[in-house]
């Protein structure tokens, strides 16, 4: 298969009259675009750029939306997070999944991660989880919780041997699966005891694999982790041994000079989920800094109650502005690193060969309306699509060289039918 889009952005910019060529869920080749052929997708007036790679997120709490908008993050989590996600059965996860896949497809996101932790002491939920993103056509990595605070909801918990050997048997049964890997996930220096960060990091070491933990969202994390365990959040898992090249800290807004530059220093990348930390009023990661301390950084969205809208591209625009008002600097952080942000880098942390459009590739793709009124005037294409695009200009996205949009609708599934299923699902929630 080849598609002909009027302009294709490679890594070394902008081309027009070029085919890009798929085969077996990868690009195989940027050809010139020649003589029409049998199984060429035209795409007139339409440019083509790899699809935004979602670093982060809670599929299930797209359900939960319009609930707790306005509350602090602990008013959210006690009386909308933890009784809310009681009432959640296998389906109901699956339904909550398979919408929030379907408005990141829609926004073009082409892959994204999932921090689960709806266990019910197995991997029944975890499965209901991959069969929604098989199902939508979105690329998935499951990052499996490992969670173990008392405080919360007991079909959260498991002890950290269960949560190891699950994870362990998780990993296995996806092994071979083109479209969705497993990682672990301990849930945070205040949702997983040190003995539960140390069973996901070792998981992550003797599987070869990415772990991800929130670290330093707000400010009232490193008070307690300072408190319980007598060192701030990175310095802490530090001396766990865990703060290393495997580790994708998510968030790291509280981060002093010298736990930034350890984070440089010991190799570990950062999820950045701007629009989430404004929603919940955590304060604004230091982007530019971790960046100048060799930091590797992913865009996220979050879950969906917690940021309400899920857009790696609408995330571009957002890390970029709030640089700029941070540091009252309107060259703080550019487009193109925005844009990098959530496309290649943020690929390279979860190991994924996507992110940009070459041979070798994965065929992630996303083709957007140049006729589109947020597109106009060409003067910078890059340039608008971070800072002015609408979702509505995304028409077209493959996923492994499969077509899972169409001309702005979904080809995996009725979205009248799962807009019905949510309806029914969520019938009478109300605070």
């Amino acid at each position: 298969m080849r598609l002909l889009p009027d302009l294709v952005l490679t890594p070394t910019g902008w081309e027009t009259d070029r085919a890009v060529v798929i085969a077996d869920g990868r690009i195989v080749a940027i050809d010139a675009a020649g003589p029409t052929r049998r199984d060429d997708v035209r795409l007139p007036a339409r440019a083509l750029t790899p699809g935004g790679v979602n670093t982060h997120d809670h599929t299930f709490q797209s359900l939960l939306r319009g609930l707790g908008d306005d509350m602090d993050f602990m008013g959210w989590r006690d009386r909308v997070l933890y009784p809310y996600s009681q009432r959640l059965d296998r389906e109901g996860i699956k339904t909550g999944a398979a919408f929030a896949f379907a408005e990141l497809l829609l926004h073009g996101a082409t892959a994204c991660v999932d921090f689960f932790y709806l266990q019910d002491e197995g991997n029944e939920n975890a499965e209901a989880v991959i069969e929604a993103a098989r199902e939508l056509g979105i690329r998935l990595v499951l990052a499996r919780t490992f969670y173990d605070w008392e405080g919360a909801p007991k079909r959260y918990r498991e002890t950290p041997a269960d949560a190891a050997r699950r994870t362990r048997e998780l990993i296995a049964a996806h092994r071979a699966d083109a479209t969705c890997v497993v990682q672990p996930a301990p849930h945070s220096p205040h949702g997983a005891s040190p003995a539960m960060i140390r069973a996901g990091w070792e998981v992550a070491e003797t599987e070869d694999t990415r772990f991800h933990i929130h670290v330093a969202e707000g400010r009232y994390e490193g008070e307690r982790t300072l408190r319980e365990h007598g060192a701030t959040p990175i310095r802490y898992l530090d001396r766990l041994g865990v703060l290393g090249p495997r580790m994708i800290g998510v968030h790291g807004v509280w981060l002093d000079d010298d736990e930034i530059r350890l984070l440089g220093a010991r190799g570990a990348a950062l999820s950045y989920c701007p629009s989430s930390n404004m929603f919940l009023g955590d304060g604004i990661t230091r982007i530019p800094e971790m960046l100048e301390a060799g930091v590797r950084i992913g865009l996220g969205t979050d879950g969906g109650c917690t940021n309400n809208r899920l857009s790696v591209f609408d995330e571009m625009r957002t890390c970029s502005l709030l640089q700029r008002v941070r540091l009252l600097d309107g060259t703080a952080l550019s487009a193109g690193t925005a844009f990098d942000l959530g496309t290649r880098s943020a690929a390279a942390l979860m190991r994924l060969e996507a992110g940009a459009i070459g041979p070798g590739q994965l065929a992630d793709l996303v083709a957007i309306d140049l006729a589109h009124l947020s597109l106009q005037p060409r003067h910078d294409l890059l340039k608008s699509v971070v800072y002015a695009m609408s979702p509505e200009a995304v028409t077209d996205v493959w996923v492994h060289g499969r077509r899972v949009v169409e001309q702005g609708r979904l080809t995996t599934t009725s979205e009248e039918e799962l807009v019905a299923r949510l309806t029914a699902l969520t019938k009478g929630w109300t605070m």
